[in-house]
Parts: structure tokens; sequence; C-alpha cells
């Protein structure tokens, strides 16, 4: 029969006849809307065929009409299954939790193994992952997934340039590469300090080399500023010059802000939804009849699962659906000249580096037109203009 599935699951049962008129007792089963299959000519003119569990009862009446003697024979399917299984309860219920056990340890994380990170930065990273529930013990369900904790270490572990996280079994492999900040070594070959760029000189300090300048002096991008020559005429000695030179430098930025803007923003409210998955079925456990949203990003948080270390073709997805809704800003005339100041003092800063600062700022011109507020700003910034060249043959 095609639906053999489906009759292991309801229950069947095997049917002996055994004297004459067998075949007619078939026949009227067929009359009466009972499927047969698997008939077979036994010895002793006796004939065997299976039912399904559900039309017993109505296979009682066809035996009375026929002289030939009817008995069972080979039970099978779930409901005998269950049977079988309820009169041995208690080796049923330890061999069910002896898996369960088994599965549950198979999904757990026994061992987080760091590779290329010094004692301080594993610390820092062990830490961190405590922070986001990733310790021995855990359950693999209930954990960010390997792209999550890659994340997470990389936001908020700020000694790492990069690291590798990734699963194996009940055991988290990551690879670190820590951030390296090169020491300032003193330069061996002999140099001179030039400017960077024009400038007028604030301080200055110079612990090796022989100042040109002084504070205050006007000195243009290239100009020399410490040599690297020291000594008379006849008894020149050529080293490394090492100073510190800061002077008051000026950038002039343009800065266009829309005095009206349209932009995405989550609303706050989510669903989340859990489903199995069985190979390509997805089946959904939990989250339903929660209310649609007409916008929204989903998100999903997939874990395998595992027994005794092979994968199974089962995995347990964690699926939210964040609503979003369009925002929109509006800036008033002196909002928008606030927000653009910010952003042409955060394009200056970038430029001088961590050592400079400004120390004024100048709105030269301004314009509100077509929707945007256009702005041009001087920017008056203290920055180190010292930049070391070495000192060919010929100097």
């Amino acid at each position: 029969m095609k639906n053999g599935w489906t009759n292991f699951l309801m229950g069947y049962v095997c049917v002996i006849l055994s004297g004459k008129g067998a075949e007619r007792f078939v026949n009227e089963c067929i009359r009466n809307s009972i499927p047969v299959w698997h008939v077979k000519r036994l010895k002793n003119e006796e004939l065997s065929f299976f039912i399904r569990l559900k039309d017993v009862h109505a296979l009682r009446p066809i035996a009375r009409k026929n002289e030939c003697k009817c008995r069972f024979g080979k039970k099978k399917g779930i409901p005998f299954l269950l049977k079988r299984t309820g009169r041995n309860i208690g080796f049923a219920i330890g061999f069910f939790l002896f898996l369960g056990v088994l599965f549950l340890l198979s999904n757990m994380i026994w061992s987080i193994e760091i590779q290329g990170a010094k004692p301080e930065t594993e610390h820092l990273i062990k830490k961190e992952l405590q922070r986001i529930g990733v310790k021995n013990g855990s359950v693999q369900f209930f954990i960010p997934n390997a792209e999550e904790i890659q994340k997470a270490l990389s936001e908020h572990v700020k000694v790492i340039t990069w690291v590798g996280v990734e699963l194996n079994g009940t055991s988290y492999h990551l690879k670190v590469v820590e951030k390296n900040e090169p020491n300032q070594t003193e330069a061996l070959s002999p140099g001179n300090i030039v400017a960077k760029k024009k400038a007028v000189i604030t301080r200055m300090f110079v612990s090796h080399g022989k100042p040109l300048v002084m504070v205050n002096d006007h000195v243009v991008k290239g100009q020399l500023l410490v040599s690297g020559v020291i000594g008379t005429e006849k008894n020149a000695k050529v080293i490394a010059s090492k100073a510190e030179i800061y002077g008051e430098t000026w950038y002039r930025s343009s800065v266009n802000i829309p005095r009206s803007t349209n932009f995405n923003v989550y609303s706050g409210n989510s669903n989340i939804k859990h489903y199995i998955t069985f190979g390509s079925l997805k089946v959904p456990v939990w989250g339903f009849g929660q209310k649609k949203f007409t916008q929204s990003v989903k998100e999903e948080n997939q874990h395998d699962a595992y027994f005794l270390g092979w994968r199974l073709p089962i995995s347990y997805i964690k699926e939210t659906d964040r609503e979003k809704e369009q925002a929109k800003r509006v800036y008033t005339a002196a909002e928008a000249r606030t927000e653009g100041l910010k952003i042409g003092r955060t394009d200056v800063l970038r430029k001088i580096g961590g050592s400079g600062k400004i120390i004024g700022e100048k709105v030269l011109h301004q314009t509100n037109e077509n929707g945007k507020v256009k702005m041009i700003i001087l920017y008056q910034a203290i920055e180190n203009i010292a930049k070391t060249t070495p000192i060919v043959q010929g100097d």
C-alpha cells in the first residue's frame, strides 16, 4: 500500500484466514471499503493479508457471514509499540532520559580556546564572553551565534584588530589579531626637521639639532626648522634631529546641511518567533498570531543541533522581526548652523590628529537656499608641524 508511513503511524494487523471461502472473505472486505494489501496464499488452505487497525471492528460482521476461520497475526505500528513500551515503562523512561541528557551535553560549551592573544588580552576577551553568556556549561541554543560573538568582541575589546570565531562541536575556537602599536624609536640616520604646512609657531622643544626658527615665527611648508648639522664650519657634525614644534594652522571647510531629512528608525516593537528545522522543513513552535508590521527588518539566529559530535539535520532558529518607521527631522536655521559647525569641527580634528586641538572658528559665509544651509567655516588649530627628512650628501 502506498501510504505505508501513515499505516505505521495509525497501526495495522495481519489477518489469517483458514478454511473454505477465504477468497470470498477478501472480496467482501473490498466491497465494504476495507483496504487490504499483501495478500498471500499460505499452506493448508490458509490466506493472509493486512488491514488497518481502525478497520478491525468492521471485519467482525464479515467474519460471521463466512465459513472460514479468522485470526490475527502480527501487529505493527506506533500504537502497538507504545503498548509494549508501557509494559517496560521504567526502561523506556530511562532510555529517553539518557538520550535527552546525551543530546543536552552534546549541545553545551565545554571549552573555549583563544589563540594569538597575550594573557592580559585573553583575560579581557574571557570577561566579555562571560558578559554575553558564552562560558563553559552554557547551552548553545541560548547564546549568540559566531557572527554576533565576533561583533561583540570587536566592539568592546579595543586592543584587538580582528577576531575569528569558530564552533567545532562543543568547543569555541577564537583566533585573535592584536593591535600592534609600534614603539617610537629614535631615528639613527641623520636628518633635519621641516614644516609640514604653513603655520605660526606657538611652542617648540628641541632636544637634538640646531633650531633655526623661534616662537611666533611664520613658516611655510617645507621650510627648515631644525638642522641636523651642528658645530662649526670646520668641525661640523651630522646628527638625527629631534624636536616637538607646534604651530597655529588654518583650515577652510565647506558644509551643506539639509533643513529636512527623512530616515528610518526602529520603533522599539518587535515580534519573536521560534522555529525548529528538519532538513528543509521549517516548523514554527512559538510566536503565533502576532501582529504583522508594515515595515520591518528580520534577524535570524540559527543554532545547529549536535549529537556526540555529529551535526544533526535539526536546528533551532530564533527569528526577530523589528518594526521600523520613517521619521522626519527638521532643523531650524540656528540648529542647522550648530550641526554644520559640529560636522566641520569633526572633519578638522580628524585631519590634525590626536595631539592637535581647535582654538577658534569663524563662519565666513552662510546661505539658506533649496532647503539647505550652506556654510564656509574657517578653523584655527594648534598641531604638530614637525616632519623629519633625511640629510643627503651635499646638503
